[in-house]
């Protein structure tokens, strides 16, 4: 244990136990409770960090099934889809990697230390509050260190009671899907409450696509061993009483699903993978949240998450490939403590220590059995004079790795600023300018070093550096109002992990190789209006990415793009209501491409882009005074576009699923 190390811990235990003995309160505005968002659009939040949101009712009309679909229309944002519903999602922001952002589900992040990635198909929007994106880190300064440790964070909230009730909801549609779900909120009291959401969903996933062999047959077929059994049941508890306020979730999803992998066979007709894959996600998660006075909060977080993962590949069944049956169990525990000083009306202090342990088994030959400590401390403060805003954070890690055969990758640490500003020139009007810069790594994960055959434990933590600057306005018009916010960034990332063939394809290993920079521009713009009782919402974005593989300068392909990042993207989102209809238009469009890191005409990949529509009919009800019922009908891909987000793993084509929504 470093001299640094032991140092860091002994101030941040001596800090926290006398900040125990401060006698404060935060500010309203900074125990603020959201409320629901009951409008279809809703302001930007003039937030020193980017940030965009979708949220309420905007949220719940567009025509997605996961959360991940829902990130499609986020700006600056790429998803990996590995075909229809069925395939793994991961989101990858600002060309960072999938790695470097971190997903919070109601305030405490998601873990996977086996492979650093969170599948976002799994988390469905029937209980979802709000999806929210950050760049950089939340603009907030009383938080865990964990929300200091992403390039990006990407927060998931859940719906809080607001009422007794019950919400049952039934889907059906295309690829013989079916996904009944129910909801239950009841209020115990003025301070306590309490909620059940529980889902199941299945479905065939089969669905026609095209495929055209170069010089060869020109064919369609039925996507193959795409099917998904999953259960997600969720149950929590909130308690606000005075100045307390808790919150306490158990969540698990199970699931059975095979994976359709690749369309590139040979010959027509046999184009079917046989890959299953089995997985259970449970976690228990709690918070506590004290403003002792106006001066000092103080907030504690605990989690516990266990997860099994069984992947199986049968050669007897699928000739491409080679046997695979492995179990892979992740065990994570979590705790956090955070506080807030408010030293003057216009400046605070926060500090925060998250400590948290991850294990890996797994039934592989010559396996490690990692066990990793983690620990963070982190440090800001935030001052305001007049329109001026500034924040300055510090975070320290400390990571130590162990296994039980062979050479673990040791100790490391590592210290990573983070300086952030926000000005508003004029008092009159509502024009924000901000900027920030922020360093950050992400350590190898446990597959990356430990994997048999593939891992590497000497590899180094990649790094990144962030440039940010941009702006928000707000142009209240006569009966318009717009909200525009642009934002310029440069991103560095050094130490890149990539794989690399060793003796045979079937045995890689990971090496520090790859150097990437990133240059890019965000754009959105969200405005809403009424004419003649119909209500209009309208929302666009537009995305321009360079992102530059600068690894090798005697290359011929140095300075290419890097593969599946589009120059230019975009979206548009539409909803418009009359009385007790409601309807939403959806399009997004991703630019041309390159397959791979040598930007040559082979590797060139079309343009893509899908129109959505959806409509909805309220219709109440007389069994309670709240009853009512909601019909909805979803229209994907309405022009049937044949397109790949990942090569190979074509999409679906048009599709449509039918929603009702019951509501006593």
């Amino acid at each position: 244990m470093s001299r640094l190390y032991r140092r860091t811990i002994c101030f941040s235990f001596l800090f926290f136990s006398s900040s125990l003995l401060l006698r404060a309160e935060v500010t309203d505005s900074l125990t603020r409770a959201l409320d629901e968002v009951v409008v279809t659009a809703s302001r930007m939040e003039k937030e020193t960090i980017p940030v965009q949101e979708l949220s309420g009712e905007g949220l719940k009309r567009l025509s997605v099934y996961s959360v991940a679909d829902a990130l499609r229309y986020f700006a600056g944002l790429q998803i990996k889809d590995y075909g229809g519903i069925g395939g793994l999602k991961t989101v990858n922001v600002r060309s960072l990697g999938s790695q470097h952002v971190g997903v919070f589900y109601d305030g405490i992040q998601l873990g996977n230390a086996q492979n650093g990635v969170i599948d976002l198909g799994r988390f469905s929007l029937d209980n979802m509050e709000a999806v929210t994106l950050y760049n950089g880190q939340k603009s907030a300064i009383f938080q865990s260190a964990k929300d200091y440790a992403s390039a990006s964070a990407l927060y998931l909230q859940t719906r809080r009671p607001r009422r007794n009730g019950l919400n049952i909801g039934f889907k059906g549609g295309s690829f013989d899907t079916y996904n009944p779900s129910l909801l239950w909120e009841q209020r115990l009291d003025s301070a306590w409450a309490v909620s059940v959401s529980t889902e199941y969903m299945q479905t065939s996933g089969r669905y026609p696509f095209r495929i055209v062999k170069k010089d060869g047959y020109d064919t369609t077929m039925v996507r193959q061993n795409g099917d998904v059994r999953a259960l997600r049941a969720e149950v929590a508890l909130f308690g606000d009483k005075g100045r307390d306020h808790w919150m306490a979730k158990a969540y698990l999803y199970d699931s059975g699903r095979g994976y359709p992998g690749a369309a590139v066979r040979e010959a027509p007709g046999t184009f079917t993978h046989q890959d299953r894959q089995w997985d259970t996600n449970t976690f228990v998660q709690a918070s506590w949240r004290r403003a002792v006075s106006w001066r000092y909060t103080l907030q504690a977080q605990a989690k516990y998450a266990y997860d099994y993962l069984h992947y199986r590949s049968d050669p007897r069944l699928d000739v491409s490939t080679m046997y695979i049956d492995n179990t892979f169990r992740q065990q994570e525990v979590y705790a956090s403590t955070s506080h807030l000083v408010a030293l003057t009306p216009w400046w605070n202090a926060s500090a925060a220590a998250d400590i948290q342990m991850n294990t890996l088994d797994a039934d592989l030959t010559g396996f490690v059995y990692p066990t990793r400590y983690t620990l963070l401390a982190a440090a800001s403060t935030q001052m305001e004079w007049g329109g001026l805003k500034v924040q300055g954070s510090a975070l320290f890690t400390h990571v130590d790795d162990h296994v039980r055969n062979g050479n673990g990758a040791g100790q490391r640490e590592r210290l990573t600023p983070a300086l952030v500003a926000s000005w508003r020139p004029f008092h009159t009007t509502d024009w924000h300018l901000r900027a920030f810069y922020k360093r950050i790594f992400r350590m190898p994960t446990l597959n990356d070093l430990y994997y048999t055959f593939i891992g590497n434990a000497n590899l180094k933590p990649e790094n990144t550096i962030q440039y940010n600057i941009g702006t928000t306005l707000s142009l209240p018009l006569d009966g318009f109002c717009w909200d525009v916010q642009a934002d310029a960034y440069y991103n560095e990332v050094e130490n890149k992990i990539v794989a690399m063939p060793a003796s045979n394809q079937f045995r890689w290993t990971m090496i520090n190789l790859g150097y990437v920079e990133i240059r890019g521009l965000d754009v959105a713009v969200q405005g809403s209006f009424v004419t003649s009782a119909v209500g209009h919402a309208l929302r666009l974005t537009y995305t321009f990415q360079q992102a530059q593989d600068k690894t090798d300068a005697t290359s011929p392909w140095y300075g290419g793009q890097i593969p599946y990042i589009p120059c230019h993207s975009g979206s548009v989102i539409y909803s418009g209501d009359y009385g007790l209809w409601n309807w939403n238009y959806s399009f997004i469009y991703t630019g041309e491409r390159y397959e791979a890191i040598a930007n040559i005409p082979e590797n060139y990949a079309q343009p893509w882009y899908t129109h959505d529509v959806s409509f909805s009919r309220l219709i109440p009800l007389r069994l309670t005074a709240q009853s009512e019922l909601r019909l909805s009908l979803e229209v994907n891909n309405l022009l049937n576009q044949a397109y790949e987000v990942v090569q190979c793993y074509p999409m679906p084509g048009r599709n449509w699923k039918l929603k009702a929504n019951l509501l006593l």
